[in-house]
């Protein structure tokens, strides 16, 4: 029979005390991130719930203070104020908008605490595209950008452009003589 030595009987356990330790704090770490994005995909849901119920406060609250949304338009790039003085109105006529997440993809920095997603949204003006970045501030999940984009079939792009140039061109010209 083939006896260990001492030396090696230990250095065997602490190889399996090591490999326990790792697997299960990946599988912490695994879950952790899996729980993470849960959370942003739920708050996420909620953001646009609170749009579709014509929400204000909540739907505000889920934008950080030095939140930008920039919409549609290229003219649409404001800071959070901006945006709440422009959308009041929509709430309070209860005019707003119902977004759905039809897919919906996040991810999230070593840190833990900055994340950044894309979706396909169902919408009124059919499929869009939703994008952002969230941050974790020790009180919450935050929104610092949100980026809609109305999305265009590649078949379809020199028709759509030919309808957007008469107004984009102004755009194009206004910002090329900055």
């Amino acid at each position: 029979m083939n006896k260990l030595k001492p030396k090696s009987t230990l250095k065997l356990i602490f190889q399996w005390i090591i490999c326990f330790v790792f697997l299960t704090g990946c599988r912490e770490e695994t879950a952790n991130v899996a729980d993470t994005k849960k959370q942003i995909s739920n708050l996420l849901d909620s953001f646009n719930i609170a749009a579709a119920n014509a929400d204000f406060n909540k739907y505000f609250n889920y934008f950080a203070d030095d939140a930008v949304f920039i919409g549609t338009d290229a003219t649409e790039n404001w800071d959070k104020k901006s945006f709440m003085i422009w959308a009041k109105p929509h709430f309070d006529d209860k005019k707003t908008w119902n977004f759905k997440s039809l897919e919906r993809n996040i991810y999230l920095d070593k840190s833990g605490r900055l994340a950044w997603f894309d979706e396909i949204l169902n919408t009124q003006m059919k499929i869009c595209r939703g994008s952002g970045v969230l941050e974790e501030n020790g009180g919450g999940w935050k929104i610092k950008q949100y980026v809609l984009s109305i999305t265009i079939p590649n078949n379809k792009v020199d028709s759509i452009v030919k309808i957007k140039s008469l107004i984009e061109n102004e755009i194009i010209s206004k910002y090329s003589s900055k």
